[in-house]
């Protein structure tokens, strides 16, 4: 897969989600602290920071799991207060968790329409199967039968069918915790292909991921936390020495060793080798 990187212009115009000193304490415990953040229409933003740097913090802040203890956010230009998670839904922010809260017994119709069945006197079964239809069609998913339990699925076609669910109140904005965690090679192309498919449909995308070849492949910048903090945003062109300093907050590390050595393998010095 080509970069998605490497011919999109910078996004313009007012985001889809603005956050300006957003900080969540648990107690004497600061779980984020001052987080600024942009995602505009149309843009994968990549969130990366190493465990207990607040990625899962700031996702479920967004999702109206918690509430921020200080700081402001805005949806589409204007100040939003997220009680809980039906006010997100309602505001236009849907999120696949990394467990993608799937029912392996249902089948795939039933999973999309979870908990929002088409109903008058009974389910409408022919219309939630066309709309299922529509979505995974819409998302060129290769998804064999939407009347096949979910179990018998792959990885990367349940993360479809979680894709497809998001999809359904029509949200301005998708965040994604892991999309690729545990996904064969195959699967994973098959998701960030999906992920692209999203933004072309001109969402906003907020992914987790800590696979920095995954990020690359889809992500047009990728924003660092760190200690719950912002630690720098980068272009997918960064180099791995300088995430991983970000991440790490270590300027000498594995990959910096890594890449003077091969460095030093390219370009020797006139005096080595030399007693």
């Amino acid at each position: 897969m080509a970069p998605a990187h490497a011919q999109r212009p910078a996004p313009t115009g007012e985001p889809v989600l603005s956050l300006r000193g957003v900080s969540k304490r648990f107690g004497a415990v600061a779980a984020l602290t001052d987080i600024d953040l942009d995602v505009h229409a149309g843009e994968v933003v990549a969130l990366v920071g190493d465990n207990g740097a607040g990625k899962s913090t700031l996702v479920k802040v967004l999702a109206g799991v918690h509430q921020p203890t200080a700081g402001t956010m805005a949806f589409c230009g204007k100040p939003v207060t997220l009680e809980d998670p039906s006010a997100s839904l309602a505001l236009g922010i849907a999120t696949v968790f990394q467990d993608l809260a799937l029912c392996e017994n249902l089948d795939v119709v039933a999973n999309i329409f979870l908990g929002r069945e088409l109903q008058a006197l009974r389910l409408d079964e022919v219309a939630m199967e066309l709309k299922a239809w529509t979505l995974l069609k819409e998302l060129s998913a290769r998804i064999p039968s939407v009347r096949i339990p979910v179990a018998s699925l792959s990885g990367g076609q349940r993360q479809t069918v979680a894709i497809a669910r998001s999809l359904l109140l029509e949200p301005k904005l998708i965040l994604l915790d892991e999309p690729t965690a545990a996904l064969g090679v195959a699967q994973t192309a098959e998701v960030l292909d999906l992920i692209e498919r999203v933004r072309d449909r001109g969402l906003g995308v907020l992914m987790i991921s800590h696979n920095m070849e995954d990020v690359r492949a889809v992500a047009d910048r990728i924003v660092v936390l760190r200690l719950g903090r912002n630690n720098g945003v980068f272009h997918p062109d960064a180099s791995n020495q300088e995430l991983v300093s970000a991440i790490t907050g270590a300027t000498d590390n594995s990959v910096s060793r890594r890449s003077e050595r091969r460095e030093a393998q390219l370009h020797p010095t006139h005096d080595q080798g030399q007693p």
